[in-house]
């Protein structure tokens, strides 16, 4: 029921972040004195509409999106007469440039508000990591079920024993140093009987004697079992910090920050993440950072809710709308960037006609630019459906 509770929470969200990047187009469309003649959410058969003023609201049958139609958005739309001075294409630059970047400031706003509602109620990731051998609070040693599972265990491991602490940073493995995790993973491994952690501790080196504890691992998924020399201990990470709602503002603003680089890094990404989609449709292990589409997003949400990791629920949410703002950004059509791009190549071209005394040019022929935006819509079609093929066949498991 939880799994169910989460899907169907995080499907709405994605709709209503959708919904709200439409709104974002119609209300500053609406602000600068621009026809809105339609605003629907989903595609297909109208399930029911009703009018507002000039505007006609709706929902469609399929909740796969969303459209806001204002009037004269291109020259090739037709007019009626009184519509033809509020046409979009005959409006100013700025105001053209706030309402096609009206959506994405929206899912910007969005992600912002929801990192905010994740500050307060379950505290910020912090954005620097522990050294890499810095050991989080050591347990008791599992073997390792064939599906790479820790199988139960109870009592104190080895590294309690010997007094290693959290925050114990690992220099050297019996005399070797180790600057990695996975440096200092092979040299414990490999021990047989006592042998000496060096570590850092509040500004001290200590050497502690540890006596590790044999356990069976599977190196590879349902492959061979391998028996090794375990000590209980993991990679320290930092507890997320909490804030008050005055002081979450700025600490979102600075993660926000942060963000909008690795969403940056994601899209750079993209094209080089079709081998491993397809790695992952035909029987691979899934790279768990490549995309996802609306389905597999709507899983992550429902596991997330079923483990009650709900401050996981509203990250993926957030981060989901800042790939949203930052995708349509690109300079494509059908994209907003797209239109974004002709608006700004129109306003450049007109300025140097004018400093040659020639009258404004004719606005963009978009027939013309048809070929380059049905190249757009296939090639992008088609990395979803392989996409959605990964998720089904494949999906990313946040959790064992």
């Amino acid at each position: 029921m939880g799994y169910a509770i989460g899907f169907i929470l995080f499907a709405l969200g994605i709709t209503a972040s959708v919904a709200l990047h439409e709104c974002g187009h119609m209300w500053t469309a609406q602000a600068t004195g621009m026809k809105v003649r339609r605003y629907f959410i989903g595609f297909g058969p109208k399930v029911f509409s009703w009018r507002r003023g000039e505007t006609e609201y709706g929902l469609k049958a399929l909740p796969l999106g969303g459209f806001c139609d204002i009037a004269g958005m291109t020259a090739l739309d037709e007019l009626e007469p009184e519509e033809l001075d509020r046409a979009m294409y005959r409006q100013a630059t700025w105001k053209r440039l706030l309402v096609m970047s009206g959506g994405i400031l929206m899912n910007f706003l969005i992600g912002f508000l929801l990192i905010v509602v994740l500050a307060v109620g379950w505290g910020l990731p912090r954005l620097d990591s522990p050294p890499e051998t810095q050991i989080s609070q050591p347990s008791c040693v599992a073997d390792q079920n064939p599906d790479q599972k820790a199988k139960d265990c109870t009592g104190q491991g080895p590294a309690q024993i010997a007094g290693l602490q959290r925050g114990d940073r690992v220099i050297a493995v019996n005399g070797v140093p180790v600057k990695t995790w996975k440096e200092f993973t092979a040299e414990t491994q490999k021990q047989i009987g006592t042998f000496t952690y060096t570590v850092e501790r509040d500004g001290r080196r200590l050497d502690l004697p540890v006596t590790p504890q044999m356990a069976v691992i599977y190196p590879e998924k349902n492959g061979t079992p391998k028996t090794v020399a375990k000590v209980g201990v993991g990679q320290d990470y930092y507890d997320p910090v909490q804030y008050n709602l005055l002081s979450a503002i700025p600490a979102s603003g600075a993660f926000t920050g942060h963000f909008a680089v690795l969403t940056v890094q994601s899209l750079a990404k993209m094209p080089s993440k079709v081998v491993d989609l397809w790695h992952a449709v035909t029987g691979g292990v899934r790279d768990p950072e490549t995309p996802v589409s609306v389905y597999g997003a709507s899983k992550i949400g429902g596991e997330t809710a079923e483990h009650h990791r709900w401050s996981i629920f509203v990250m993926t949410l957030a981060s989901l709308n800042f790939f949203l703002g930052a995708f349509n950004l690109l300079p494509l059509l059908p994209l907003d960037g797209g239109h974004i791009a002709v608006v700004l190549y129109e306003k450049l071209r007109n300025l140097f006609r004018k400093r040659k005394g020639l009258p404004d040019g004719a606005p963009v022929d978009y027939l013309k630019l048809l070929p380059a935006t049905y190249v757009v819509v296939v090639i992008g079609g088609a990395y979803m459906i392989l996409t959605l093929v990964a998720d089904i066949v494949n999906p990313i498991k946040l959790f064992p």
